[in-house]
């Protein structure tokens, strides 16, 4: 491996020392921007990308020729004396999950934005999607530790605390595990759900098996953010970069041919392994750059379930 995603200190913006007007006002843009995208473009996409649990009990009504017989209540039918049958529907709502990561290496960003910047619009859109289709929306916060567990619940009130956490949230740990965030989902969520995890999936160590637990009683979603620079090191000479999780640094010459093809070798290896990973436990992945538009991502994914 020669590049590991650091954080280039004098690329991003420190937000520290944002007051509450700061946040409310930061809270009003994204939501803007993110309940218009999933009113006008993905109301329908999602509906049908996400289904309920199956079909849940409605009522009883007397049988009618034609009625499948397997339907019939037969205790109902005993204490009226006529065949009654039970009528079902669709049970749309869904409960969503948004496991969202807050580690260091999420601050990172030399285009547009940081990567915890196109996190959160991507969360607040799926976030505005959910609640128009009526499902309940919850969120954990990880590092390589529970840094924030916020329960299911609806409604806009709901999701606008939702978003306020993800701008000012100031995590304990800088750290990455995966794993973590996996195992407590499969410890709060005893009914099964749709998550979203939203992560550049910086882990030193693997996290397969316990996605793999998690999967087989939870429907996954895996998002990917990550950086332009990951793909491609541009030729600027000696660059001294610093790893946001751990806070060691070191010196590249990207002026070095050989540098900048094994930094491409490294992401492509990378992606491919990632790749693997999630296709080995069914978990539908798409990957966005800080410099692209993300809406494309998420129609990618929707268009992979519909």
């Amino acid at each position: 491996m020669i590049f590991k995603e650091k954080n280039n200190k004098t690329n991003v913006p420190n937000d520290g020392g944002l007051t509450t007007n700061d946040i409310l006002k930061k809270v009003r843009r994204v939501e803007i921007k993110t309940r218009g995208l999933s009113s006008n473009i993905f109301a329908g996409q999602y509906h049908s990308a996400f289904k309920g649990r199956g079909m849940a009990f409605s009522e009883v009504r007397e049988y009618q020729f034609g009625d499948d017989v397997r339907d019939i209540d037969w205790n109902v039918t005993a204490r009226f004396h006529r065949p009654y049958i039970k009528v079902f529907e669709e049970e749309r709502e869904l409960t969503v999950m948004l496991l969202i990561d807050v580690s260091g290496s999420l601050n990172f960003g030399t285009r547009r934005q940081t990567k915890q910047d196109m996190l959160t619009e991507i969360a607040a859109t799926l976030a505005f999607s959910a609640i128009q289709n009526n499902d309940k929306i919850g969120v954990i916060f990880f590092s390589d530790r529970i840094e924030k567990y916020i329960p299911p619940k609806k409604g806009r009130k709901h999701i606008l605390y939702i978003i306020r956490e993800m701008l000012g949230f100031e995590p304990i740990s800088h750290r990455t595990d995966l794993s973590l965030a996996f195992e407590y989902l499969g410890r709060v969520m005893k009914r099964r759900c749709t998550a979203f995890v939203i992560s550049d999936f910086y882990d030193s160590k693997s996290f397969d098996k316990p996605m793999q637990v998690c999967r087989s009683r939870h429907d996954i979603v895996a998002i990917q953010v990550f950086d332009p620079l990951l793909r491609s090191l541009p030729d600027v000479g000696l660059m001294r970069i610093a790893d946001a999780e751990s806070g060691a640094e070191q010196y590249l010459d990207t002026s070095s041919r050989k540098v900048r093809r094994l930094h491409s070798e490294y992401w492509q290896k990378r992606k491919a392994e990632l790749g693997s990973c999630f296709a080995k436990a069914s978990v539908d992945m798409v990957s966005v750059a800080t410099d692209e538009d993300f809406t494309k991502a998420l129609r990618q994914l929707f268009a992979m379930r519909g």
